[in-house]
């Protein structure tokens, strides 16, 4: 049974931005990030190196992708569901600035 069910943020205009970033990824990416999904829903609460509590009522889910490359998917708890606000590939050590504060304004547009 899920612990904590998945749904997607939804822009006033009914575009699911996660679920958009999804359908480009390459079917082997989409299917790793997919997996990753699941098991946090499944194994919820759960940790490193899955999943990281990033601050601020957001969490990660923390994806390694072929070649060296990693997936990151944003997200926050909100009435007993993980709500997917916000995902990209990661290209520096730390997450960017300006991907966490979109994660964080579309949390607060929620809660």
């Amino acid at each position: 049974m899920k612990r904590l069910p998945a749904a997607f943020y939804q822009l006033a205009s009914g575009r699911e931005p996660v679920r958009e970033w999804l359908k480009l990824l390459p079917e082997a990416d989409r299917k790793i990030v997919g997996e990753d999904i699941k098991d946090v829903e499944f194994s919820w609460p759960i940790g490193m190196p899955l999943c990281r509590a990033m601050g601020k009522g957001l969490w990660e889910v923390r994806s390694e992708l072929g070649g060296g490359r990693i997936a990151r998917v944003l997200f926050c708890i909100h009435d007993g569901q993980m709500v997917l606000l916000h995902a990209f590939i990661k290209k520096t050590q730390k997450a960017p600035q300006a991907e966490l504060e979109l994660a964080q304004k579309r949390r607060k547009e929620i809660t």
